[in-house]
């Protein structure tokens, strides 16, 4: 008996541990409180425990991580579920299979201490934007919900100055603010603002952060555990918020000040907690309201390019 026990103990030394998987996850942006599921997940060994190697990138270009992975260089990219419409129109192998925040982060922002009360009252005023075509489409949608039309405002370009365009008054309000981030960055420097959330004022709900795949990857098995550990590592989070804040700033202490901090708390309660779920009519919705605003010309079914793993 004790040589087959010492035999077996010699084998299973004697045996290689099996090494993860690799996975390379583009993200959407630099590093920021959105993306804490996959931190948490990451520093809880949630990865680890679904035999996963992953390696997060933050892309020097953020238009790059889906066209990288249509490209096949990269296995996951974070990326946007309206931009993914566009994609899908125009034939890019590219497929959501999950989600990380599941309502759009994107408001109309005014001053807190302005003259505009409603959104009816922007009328004959100065609208700054970042980026144009779907930052139109959902102003144009907004403002029509209130009663007014293209003629009735001004647009002007402030490049990805929002804040500080409303805040010296260059602007009367801004679209493209997200309002986990440049609410704060306002509020933190003593001129806070007042949002309106665009999915109240006339734009279908979204998800606004979503995980991609190439068409070819659909059935890997490495992303179901992905989602497996995804969702694992947002229990955490939404459970222990505190410590996971203390763990993603060990893993990235740069951003351990007020304004991240900030973010995310506001940040929490938009994570999707069931990341592997799709809302098929939720996505034909939206679609419908891209393809009306005239971003894209035909309205795909959703099953081509958005997935629920099983």
């Amino acid at each position: 008996m004790r040589f087959l026990l010492a035999l077996l103990l010699a084998l299973t030394l004697a045996t290689p541990a099996r090494a993860a998987d690799k996975l390379t996850v583009l993200l959407d942006w630099f590093v920021n409180p959105d993306h804490a599921p996959l931190f948490v997940a990451e520093a809880i060994g949630a990865f680890e425990a679904e035999g996963l190697e992953v390696e997060m990138i933050a892309p020097a270009d953020p238009n790059d991580p889906p066209k990288l992975v249509a490209a096949g260089k990269a296995e996951v990219a974070i990326s946007y579920q309206p931009q993914l419409h566009i994609q899908a129109d125009v034939g890019l192998p590219l497929v959501r299979f999950g989600t990380l925040i599941a309502t759009p982060l994107n408001t109309l922002v005014v001053l807190e201490d302005g003259p505009i009360k409603e959104i009816a009252d922007l009328k004959g005023r100065k609208i700054g934007f970042s980026v144009g075509g779907f930052e139109h489409a959902v102003l144009g949608a907004v403002l029509k919900n209130a009663g007014l039309g293209k003629d009735d405002y001004e647009l002007v370009n402030v490049n990805f100055s929002l804040s500080p365009a409303l805040i010296s008054g260059q602007v009367d309000a801004v679209i493209g603010a997200y309002r986990n981030f440049e609410l704060n960055q306002m509020d933190i420097v003593g001129r806070p603002g007042r949002a309106f959330y665009v999915e109240e004022h006339g734009v279908p709900p979204y998800d606004e952060l979503i995980y991609l795949t190439n068409t070819k990857l659909v059935g890997d098995p490495r992303l179901k555990r992905f989602l497996n550990a995804i969702e694992v590592g947002t229990q955490y989070l939404i459970n222990h918020p505190d410590d996971s804040w203390q763990k993603f700033i060990e893993l990235n202490p740069d951003l351990d000040d007020e304004l991240n901090r900030r973010a995310w708390r506001d940040t929490l309660p938009r994570f999707a907690l069931r990341p592997a779920a799709l809302d098929i009519g939720r996505y034909e919705r939206f679609a419908a309201f891209m393809k009306a605003a005239g971003l894209i010309e035909t309205t795909p079914p959703v099953e081509s390019y958005a997935t629920a793993l099983r």
